[in-house]
């Protein structure tokens, strides 16, 4: 059984950072392309971030310079380091494993204050 399992949300300052983990179990994440989603209230999902198997990253342009898609093997976690946040950056944000309907976590709330 998949199950991925997102933390590390709070309430920061715009300008401010903060670091997502997403511990995964039933999945190899070195193995596995893994995405960063967000959704902010009243807005569709969108994508943030991609790391792939080989390692390759891939950001959407709003978060590119400021945010950090990486994974720990041994820990079997996928991060998301957030820095210089805006305020449009408020969202949920969420752990995404496969393709398709593929695997989602809980979320995770950041809400960052202007």
């Amino acid at each position: 059984q998949v199950q991925l399992v997102e933390t590390g949300g709070g309430l920061v300052q715009a300008g401010g950072s903060l670091r997502l983990s997403c511990a995964a179990s039933g999945i190899i994440v070195s193995i596995s392309t893994m995405r960063w989603y967000r959704q902010a209230p009243g807005k569709q999902r969108e994508w943030v971030a991609t790391i792939s198997p080989i390692g390759t990253t891939d950001y959407a342009n709003s978060v590119k310079g400021r945010f950090t898609i990486s994974r720990d093997t041994t820990k079997n976690t996928v991060y998301l380091q957030m820095n210089s946040l805006r305020f449009e950056d408020t969202a949920v944000y969420y752990c995404f494993c496969g393709s398709g309907d593929g695997y989602w976590g809980q979320g995770t709330q950041v809400t960052v204050s202007s």
